[in-house]
């Protein structure tokens, strides 16, 4: 059988349902499973001769510095329509335009990645290898239809990705952090650490920032506690936010950032830029990894201690992982108020643990309890924030940070997160962070600031 009848037979058998499979999850049905991976090889072979013949047409063209992205994308399309009419293939208009799409993002795009990326319900998308991609929706992990033609596609994507923001990966280098000119966070492994094939994950970058009625709405969080943290904020508490991997830690930050109001001037800390601040008067710093011959390396605690020369009213360190903390609770200390910054911990009093040990790390011959002691005077607020398993992101926990007493740092919840509340029939939790009733002794800082925030009616709903 010719590829043109494999192609219509396949088309016959599976419908509308070519077009459908290339962004959905695959369904546990095994006649539309067949049906979708005779079409998929069918469509497959015949993209992979257009690709061929394009780049065969385009030579050193798509290489060319002297032509604009348009310019290229224009060429490409021009090709592509010759190479089709052509071929004389069997395919339908719908099929044409996929084609031309398909081929036109590999060879100038990022291949399948493009479709999920154009995907609002897709929120990160973690390539395995090149033939098994995952995506997560809601919370939730689902095994995607998209994928490579093969290990050398994806590294192509890969060396796409990382070169175009002065960055490399080889087998000399073969972990890298990037981002993609949206702000979508990328990292890539490859051979030989990446046992199986190369590695991508992209976290993706909001086109429209969120704002704290979004994660009201969301039921990340509550009226009540969105105005806290806005009067916490404005009074220039030193806060952390605290979670896990892929709870929402920056976009939590990007949201407290909006509530610095827009005449302070913010410097912005980050390995891969992904903070989105919205107020005018903000220098955004990027850390730099050492080129080929191990030089240039620019850290990001080297510019946590350049910031502190640029007369900053907030220093936002977009994640502390390393030295760099001994710097920002040395800046937080000094009178650089109002700084925010997040890092990986599983409860408050983890977090404190963390900063210590980040601390350590900067090599310095410190004790303990001076450490301690550092962390417990520089960080006045620790906002835990954590994705519970109905796939929901929810600030479990705001925690004000009290000082010393004796060895151990003295915390006080002034919301907690109420897990007694259950689930509902869907698994989804009912429960919501609720205060605790004290009174936090941040809230002195309120009435010097000037803040008017009636504690007494803390928890009470009143409209945002």
């Amino acid at each position: 059988m010719s590829l043109s009848d494999r192609l219509a037979s396949a088309r016959e058998l599976s419908a509308a349902r070519l077009e459908a499979v290339e962004v959905e999850e695959i369904p546990d049905l095994d006649g539309t499973i067949a049906a979708m991976s005779a079409a998929n090889d069918a469509f497959a072979e015949i993209k992979a001769r257009t690709s061929a013949s394009l780049f065969e047409r385009l030579g050193s063209r798509v290489n060319d510095s002297s032509l604009t992205d348009d310019q290229l994308h224009e060429i490409v399309r021009d090709e592509l329509t010759e190479i089709i009419e052509e071929d004389q293939q069997l395919l339908s208009p719908d099929e044409r335009r996929r084609l031309v799409r398909d081929v036109e993002n590999d060879a100038l795009g990022l291949g399948p990645m493009e479709r999920l990326l154009e995907d609002d319900s897709v929120t990160e998308i973690m390539v395995n290898r090149f033939n098994q991609v995952y995506v997560e929706r809601n919370g939730r992990l689902a095994l995607s239809s998209a994928r490579f033609t093969s290990e050398d596609h994806l590294r192509r994507v890969i060396d796409r990705i990382v070169s175009r923001v002065g960055r490399r990966v080889d087998e000399s280098s073969p972990l890298v952090d990037a981002r993609l000119a949206d702000g979508s966070r990328v990292n890539a492994v490859v051979p030989p650490l990446a046992v199986d094939g190369s590695s991508l994950t992209i976290r993706k970058f909001s086109k429209t920032p969120l704002q704290v009625s979004d994660l009201i709405g969301f039921g990340s969080m509550t009226e009540q506690m969105g105005r806290l943290l806005e009067a916490c904020v404005l009074a220039k508490l030193n806060i952390l936010v605290s979670g896990g991997t892929g709870t929402g830690k920056t976009t939590l930050l990007n949201v407290l950032s909006a509530f610095i109001p827009p005449g302070e001037r913010i410097v912005t800390i980050e390995d891969a830029v992904e903070l989105n601040l919205q107020q005018p008067h903000v220098v955004r710093l990027e850390s730099r990894p050492p080129n080929i011959e191990g030089a240039g390396e620019v850290r990001i605690r080297d510019l946590v201690r350049n910031s502190l020369r640029m007369r900053p009213d907030r220093i936002v360190v977009g994640e502390c992982r390393g030295g760099e903390a001994l710097d920002m609770l040395q800046a937080m200390n000094t009178g650089h108020d109002g700084s925010l910054s997040t890092l990986h911990a599983n409860s408050p009093r983890d977090a404190m643990a963390r900063l210590e040990t980040l601390v350590l790390m900067a090599g310095m011959d410190l004790p303990l309890r001076a450490i301690r002691e550092q962390g417990a005077s520089a960080v006045d607020l620790i906002v835990q924030i954590a994705r519970l398993r109905d796939g929901s992101r929810r600030i479990t926990h705001v925690t004000e940070v009290l000082g010393m007493e004796g060895d151990t740092v003295v915390l006080q919840d002034v919301f907690t997160f109420n897990f007694a509340a259950g689930v509902d029939e869907n698994g989804k939790f009912l429960g919501q962070a609720t205060p605790t009733g004290v009174r936090p002794r941040f809230s002195e800082r309120f009435e010097d600031e000037g803040i008017h925030f009636d504690l007494a009616n803390l928890a009470n709903a009143g409209g945002w």
